[in-house]
């Protein structure tokens, strides 16, 4: 996969025999899934330029009341000024630190940045990286990926000091896709890390274990007792060395490891909190070769892969044809395979929207009134001929699937770079990071706000 070099290479982003359980609770889906979303009339937005010059910028983080950062992939993290001018030194720069990047194409790096909810008292934050592969990893396996604490030190916290980094995790990664890279403190304080299923397709290669599923091979996606893989974590930062388990983790003193607070996921790669209304958590899901998908994330949920790709029946022996019928219940625990609030088909299939989803933002600022509480997100591109993403909004509801817009700039044209990420300030406003080229190499990255359209 990492050695495609042209935008064909996008192809690989949606990649980013036995009888069904005689269990009761395993009942089967029927034919006739109810995906894809409705699409609705598309929506003016304008683009403001904010910041330039950067690889592979993935997300926009801003520590509480202060600063905003953005993470380029090759492991810096730059600074914004006040007046939104990119300074020159990096805050942190992790390049020594991350496994060397192929240049045409590559899903692991710095991915990841999360600051402690007392930064401004305390200095502490979080960060999200692929190391080389550590000392007594399984043979054969491509990186560990590590989640680290470090400290800004000095007055106002200006600059991290690269020597206090404290190890708080470390998960060894067999593949170098599907790594996921999130990291976010949710509003009960506790910090969420979502981690790939490990990598490949099917989730059924090098480092995939058995599940209760043996139908299809593999997966990581639904095991809860060997690894970390193919989850959503949640864990306490505040306490235990290098941290402990929230007791309300859904697998406490139950079968499953005690850090997973949901799974049945195959690339989470971006998730967001709501910064309104019930503080929701979702997260887009990267699928295979034809569906997308964006879940709201609950307790203990079970997310179907590698059973389903989105709201459709998923076979490891022939993936590109849905089968009619699969299991809807986890009969391990009764849990129900969850269906995503959207869902739109990869290009790779006819009528396609965008190869990749990329999770985006519940929108919450002030100047764009007809996007409040309504959830932003992209796909990274529509076009395996040049950068062409696409912007995507979809208004919240209760039951079923969203309905979604796509937005144009100024109601004309879409976005000509690669959208590899989103992110939120703290009055609410949304940004998109974007590149021309797929990979991270070059110097065309680039972070967007969402503006108001000049039409």
């Amino acid at each position: 996969m990492r050695k495609l070099l042209t935008y064909a290479a996008l192809a690989a982003l949606s990649c980013i025999g036995a009888v069904l359980p005689t269990n009761a609770a395993a009942s089967a889906t029927l034919a006739g899934a109810p995906g894809p979303s409705p699409i609705g009339a598309q929506e003016a937005i304008g683009l403001k330029q904010v910041a330039t010059g950067l690889v592979s910028p993935v997300e926009l983080v801003q520590a509480p009341h202060g600063r905003r950062f953005i993470i380029d992939q090759i492991g810096l993290i730059r600074e914004l000024s006040p007046s939104g001018h990119l300074l020159p030194r990096p805050f942190l720069d992790l390049r020594r630190k991350i496994v060397p990047l192929d240049p045409a194409y590559d899903e692991r790096g710095l991915l990841g940045l999360a600051f402690h909810p007392r930064f401004a008292q305390n200095g502490r934050f979080f960060v999200f990286y692929n190391a080389p592969l550590r000392h007594g990893a399984p043979a054969g396996y491509d990186n560990t990926v590590t989640i680290a604490e470090f400290h800004a030190r000095g007055r106002h916290h200006l600059r991290a000091d690269p020597a206090s980094e404290r190890i708080i995790l470390q998960v060894d990664h067999p593949q170098s896709n599907h790594n996921a890279g999130t990291l976010a403190f949710g509003p009960d304080g506790y910090l969420y890390i979502s981690i790939g299923d490990g990598g490949g397709a099917n989730d059924d290669e090098l480092g995939h274990v058995q599940d209760w599923y043996h139908r299809n091979a593999g997966g990581n996606g639904q095991d809860i007792t060997h690894n970390l893989l193919g989850n959503i974590l949640r864990i306490d930062v505040n306490h235990g060395r290098p941290y402990s388990i929230p007791a309300d983790n859904p697998f406490v003193n139950k079968p499953g490891l005690d850090e997973i607070w949901a799974y049945g996921l195959r690339n989470p790669y971006r998730f967001s909190f709501d910064m309104g209304g019930h503080h929701a958590l979702l997260s887009q899901d990267a699928g295979q070769e034809l569906w997308e998908e964006v879940s709201r994330i609950v307790k203990g949920g079970n997310y179907g892969w590698n059973v389903k790709e989105g709201t459709h029946c998923f076979s490891t022996a022939n993936p590109n044809v849905s089968p009619p019928t699969c299991p809807s219940v986890d009969p391990r625990n009764g849990e129900p395979l969850r269906d995503p609030v959207i869902e739109f088909a990869n290009s790779g299939q006819t009528g396609g929207l965008a190869y990749t989803v990329v999770g985006g933002n519940v929108y919450r600022g002030s100047a764009m009134p007809k996007l409040d509480g309504r959830y932003i997100y992209g796909g990274a591109t529509a076009s395996l001929l040049a950068p062409e993403g696409r912007l995507f909004v979809s208004t919240p509801r209760a039951h079923g699937l969203w309905t979604l817009h796509e937005l144009l700039i100024n109601g004309t044209d879409r976005l000509s770079y690669v959208v590899k990420g989103f992110g939120q300030d703290s009055h609410g406003e949304v940004y998109v990071m974007a590149s021309k080229i797929l990979g991270p190499s070059g110097r065309t990255g680039t972070v967007f706000k969402l503006v108001p359209p000049h039409m």
